[in-house]
């Protein structure tokens, strides 16, 4: 089965602790090498989902936040993309990926657009209902100093929505890093997902359990950091 990392793990059965921390040590010993499209290291993997989730949710961010603002600043628009939101919202991630195969044609492309479509709607549903709920008061002590209106988004309205909005990304960050595994497991390539799904493939339980670790671990990193960016910007009125 070659001689790489991926060769030294192959077991019958469930992994002991010791053929666990073997397979463990080998990969995390040269996380980052290459010797093919099968064969190469969990830290390369990761790597790769990692770059996928960021660009996948930078877009969704980038959309989410201004559509937020927009929605949360008229109750018209409010009201009247209510619907739809609400049955796009519940959708599975990989609902969407039959549809994004047919139309996008690429696999990569796909799953950063599985990423953007499941962070969505948190970050836009969480800024809309921060940026509704901002004391009007606020804003017409702006409008009463003929403060600019975008001035006022930038001086009243981000400020004092932040926390609700930091809440939406980091609830649509970990979305986003649920869904590009289980995306990643479809399209293939590379990935962690990939290397999950590799790995059973291959019968190396033991790394297929060190992939899962350190899913894990990635994902309480990602949602830590994001819980100390809330609590810089959260504050008691």
């Amino acid at each position: 089965m070659g001689h790489g990392p991926n060769a030294a793990s192959h077991s019958e059965g469930f992994p002991t602790p010791k053929q666990f921390l073997d397979a463990a040590w080998i990969q995390l010993r040269e996380p980052f090498h290459d010797r093919g499209p099968n064969d190469r290291g969990i830290g390369w993997q990761l790597g790769a989902s990692l770059l996928r989730v960021a660009l996948g949710y930078g877009l969704a961010v980038l959309v989410a936040v201004p559509g937020g603002f927009i929605i949360g600043l008229s109750p018209l628009i409010r009201r009247a993309l209510d619907p739809f939101i609400q049955i796009l919202r519940p959708i599975s991630p990989l609902a969407w990926m039959p549809i994004a195969l047919y139309t996008i044609r690429n696999a990569e492309e796909c799953g950063i657009f599985v990423i953007f479509i499941c962070s969505l709607w948190p970050v836009l549903i969480n800024t809309a209902f921060g940026v509704a709920a901002v004391r009007r008061d606020w804003l017409n002590v702006a409008k009463t100093l003929e403060v600019v209106w975008w001035r006022q988004i930038f001086l009243v309205l981000l400020p004092a929505a932040a926390p609700t909005i930091i809440t939406g990304m980091r609830v649509g960050l970990g979305i986003a890093w649920l869904a590009i595994v289980a995306a990643e497991m479809l399209v293939g390539g590379s990935g962690i997902g990939y290397f999950v799904w590799n790995q059973w493939n291959n019968l190396s339980i033991a790394n297929v359990l060190l992939a899962v670790l350190m899913i894990g671990i990635t994902g309480m990193v990602l949602d830590l950091l994001f819980g100390f960016i809330q609590r810089r910007l959260t504050y008691v009125e």
